[in-house]
């Protein structure tokens, strides 16, 4: 069966459903290279940050090495550094009497932690809407096609395995069509899940252990310059 009758002999509808499902295809497959590619380097640049922040001789020098890092363990860590340096210079006013160092710095980490996390989520709500309405929007499809099928072998007045197995077959295509788009989205949808569910958790360990060395250092650390 030649796809290509569909688009000579379907009507509008049925032609604006095989390309929606076709471009749904496309951005799912373009998401998901892009996401699985995107969380591996992420991935391998936050265990280069971790052994160099902590392999580090001093703050000085883990500050220095990590300044043209991009990974979201390095965000982590100059916030925390920023956070220090913003209240020690701030302790003597309203800011400093608001709260002591400990909350401080917990809500300054948790704000980039949230912000580290809400970036891993990028194009999950289109894969999910991809798996959830392509396969609808295939059968909207086939059923506008057999429809349509019907009507002309109708108006025509002849019944055959000939004249209904071609309109129908071709009609039924779009079922195909709509679950080739869903089911590759919905399972990246449920393995990046899972990958942002462990990457998470390793960036709220590294959180905590950052929170620990940015207190127990504090006077170092404000020394830096």
């Amino acid at each position: 069966m030649n796809l290509l009758t569909v688009f000579h002999q379907g009507d509008a509808v049925l032609i604006t459903v095989f390309l929606l499902l076709a471009g749904m295809s496309v951005m799912t497959w373009y998401l998901i290279l892009v996401r699985f590619f995107g969380h591996w380097r992420t991935s391998r640049a936050n265990k280069a940050t971790e052994h160099t922040l902590w392999s580090a001789s001093d703050w000085r020098a883990a500050e220095g090495s990590l300044r043209d890092s991009a990974s979201s363990y390095a965000n982590l860590a100059r916030a925390g550094l920023a956070a220090l340096r913003h209240y020690h210079a701030n302790k003597d006013r309203s800011l400093g009497e608001a709260c002591n160092l400990n909350d401080f710095l917990t809500r300054a980490i948790r704000k980039s932690l949230s912000q580290e996390t809400g970036k891993q989520e990028s194009g999950m709500t289109l894969l999910a809407s991809v798996g959830s309405t392509a396969p609808f929007i295939g059968l909207f499809g086939t059923v506008w096609g057999i429809y349509h099928a019907l009507v002309n072998i109708g108006q025509q007045g002849q019944v055959s395995i000939a004249t209904v197995s071609g309109p129908i077959g071709e009609a039924l295509v779009a079922t195909a069509a709509g679950l080739a788009a869903a089911i590759p989205a919905v399972l990246a949808y449920n393995a990046l899940t899972r990958m942002q569910r462990v990457m998470a958790q390793e960036m709220d360990y590294f959180a905590h252990d950052l929170h620990a060395q940015l207190l127990t250092q504090a006077g170092e650390i404000h020394g830096i310059r």
